[in-house]
Order: C-alpha cells, then structure tokens, then sequence
C-alpha cells in the first residue's frame, strides 16, 4: 500500500477555480486513504489547496523547501514536517526519496521539470514507484499528444510511454497507481543515491 505520495503542482491557482478545487480535492481524498501528503512546503496556489484538503481532513502532509524559497513562498507552517533544504535539487530528490509515488497537477516550468525528471528516473529504474496526472480541464491534453508524438517518431519507446498513469478526478487516479504499485514488487522509494 502506498504511504507518502509526492504532488507537484503550482504555486498559483490558474485562471479556472477547477484548478485549486481539484487540488483540494486531492489532499481530502489522500487523507481519507491516509496517504501522507509530500509536497514543496508552500502556502501559495494549489500546493496551499493540496495541504488544506489533507490537513482539513484529518491527513498528514510534509513539506520539503529550500530556505530562499521559503522567503519568497511563504512556507506553510501548519504542515505535519517541514524541512528546510539548501538547493531545489536538494529538495526533489528528498522528496522522492520519501515517497511511494508521484502525481502532477496543473502548473508552470517547475512542475514541469519535475515530472519530466521523475519520468526518467522511472525510466532509467532509479524511481519505481507510479507516476500520474490530474489531467484537470484538459490541462494536459497536448502535452500527452506530444509524448504519443515521442513514440511515432521513435524518440520514447511505447513501455516508458505508458509509465504515465492518466486520470481527470483524483479517486480514478490513485485506484491506478494503486494497482500499477500492486502489480510492480520493487515499487519502493527512490534511489538513496540520489
């Protein structure tokens, strides 16, 4: 059973109020598997929702930020943990290392960037454990044609394709990640080496 998943999200709300109620909605559904929360360590945008809907919820949620961020960001103080960290590289692989998988909502570069690092941590076996979308209002609708378009031309073979766990409510998701982690035995946290 998973125990801590990482969310990636942004750390403002989007244009649509779909974004910060999906976000929320998340954390409520996280507590209520009693799934520990693992995210930025931030008050801002849906990483703030993602926190509330957990701990408004009766749920946990850990917070890893690196401490020039935490001025800009304002650190959530009412987290379960918070952790201060030196470099944002510091603080993605602490993150993982937590964790027992990972979803991304809707955000700007740094979600980005993540998801796309943890992809191929996954890829290269050093994280073994599911990563997924909220794909919400179809926010992610043409990154997922530009993978599919990945694999037409052969840049991404079709198995790495298909790491990507896809859902647009958060219960549909983590049933998937659920069973991705069921059916994959060496889903444990990621890589102390990294």
């Amino acid at each position: 059973m998973m125990q801590s998943i990482v969310v990636y999200c942004g750390s403002n709300f989007g244009t649509n109020p779909v974004y910060a109620q999906t976000a929320y909605a998340l954390g409520n559904e996280l507590a209520t598997r009693k799934i520990n929360v693992i995210y930025g360590g931030g008050n801002m945008g849906l990483m703030g929702r993602v926190a509330d809907g957990s701990l408004e919820n009766s749920g946990t949620v850990t917070g890893i930020i690196p401490n020039f961020l935490a001025k800009l960001e304002k650190a959530q103080k009412t987290l379960t943990e918070l952790h201060f960290v030196d470099t944002m590289h510091e603080r993605k692989a602490k993150m993982v290392s937590l964790s027992d998988g990972v979803i991304a909502l809707p955000g700007g570069y740094g979600t980005f960037d993540e998801l796309f690092e943890i992809l191929t941590w996954a890829q290269l076996k050093i994280f073994h454990g599911p990563v997924g979308i909220l794909n919400v209002n179809g926010y992610y609708d043409l990154l997922l044609l530009q993978l599919d378009k990945m694999v037409e031309e052969g840049f991404l073979h079709i198995q790495y394709r298909e790491l990507l766990l896809v859902s647009d409510n958060a219960v549909d998701l983590l049933n998937k990640m659920q069973l991705y982690a069921e059916n994959n035995p060496e889903n444990k946290t990621a890589d102390k080496s990294l």
